[in-house]
């Protein structure tokens, strides 16, 4: 089901390179178009500032309330991370009506150490879960939402909600736990038509992203990350396949089938 209002995005001015709380405080507003009539706003302490999201009856879960599917074959994005950014920002799951928040590490503020070259985001209405073990993997999923990174020419701004076609998906192993990454781009960007499965994607893109995730944690003395399946990005019918199970998982996880823990859901 396409929406046709326009969605009202605070839009965020902050440097390329970084992460910019003061800015923040004092956002300038954009109108975009866009397929919800939803907005975002600021709120919180500088330090701690969240994006959140409001529909036309009140707050909603940019997690729950967003449809996981757009047109035809493409999935809704929820942007998190712009390309060339640093601020590791990310739906706060265990959050009342989950807003994007900056992570928080030992009680402090979380950046990646270099910018992230793709935009970073997670796909609603999807989870993967820590009680189901991957037959094969042997590992079992992280507690998050799946995620996305996106690799068309714009850079997409925080809070957006874009659609995107799934090229192909990475299966990242991460402290023990599963971490897939969806590879997509979004449908309107002048790459999509060019672009229909992993193998038209460059070589050099795939392997960047692969190492980029290998190695970003390691600036903080963590281990670096593995991957399944020899390390290869599966390709985009696996990927809507691993989309559709982790979609199944936020389904039971909604319906109170499976324990929420200390997640947010709305129930």
């Amino acid at each position: 089901m396409k929406f046709s209002s326009s969605l009202y995005l605070l839009a965020l001015s902050a440097p390329v390179t970084a992460f910019a709380p003061k800015t923040l405080a004092r956002p300038a507003f954009s109108t975009l178009t866009s397929l919800f009539g939803v907005s975002t706003e600021v709120a919180g302490e500088e330090a701690t500032e969240a994006l959140k999201f409001k529909g036309e009856d009140g707050p909603l879960s940019p997690w729950h309330d967003i449809p996981l599917k757009g047109d035809g074959d493409s999935y809704n994005m929820v942007v998190e991370i712009p390309k060339m950014t640093k601020a590791k920002m990310e739906v706060a799951t265990k959050e009342e009506f989950n807003p994007i928040a900056q992570d928080v590490k030992k009680g402090k503020l979380r950046d990646y150490h270099g910018p992230i070259f793709w935009n970073y985001g997670c796909l609603p209405q999807t989870w993967e879960d820590p009680n189901v073990e991957h037959p094969e993997l042997k590992c079992f999923g992280d507690d998050d939402p799946i995620d996305v990174v996106e690799i068309g020419s714009a850079s997409l701004p925080m809070g957006s909600v874009k659609e995107v076609k799934a090229l192909g998906v990475l299966a990242m192993i991460d402290d023990g736990e599963l971490d897939w990454k969806v590879l997509a781009v979004a449908t309107d960007d002048p790459l999509a038509k060019e672009y229909n499965d992993i193998g038209d994607v460059p070589e050099a893109v795939t392997a960047g992203i692969r190492e980029w995730f290998r190695w970003y944690k390691t600036p903080d003395d963590k281990p670096i990350n593995s991957f399944g399946f020899d390390e290869k990005f599966l390709d985009a019918a696996t990927a809507k396949e691993v989309i559709e199970e982790t979609h199944d998982a936020w389904k039971k996880l909604k319906a109170g089938e499976t324990d929420a823990g200390k997640l947010w859901t709305g129930n």
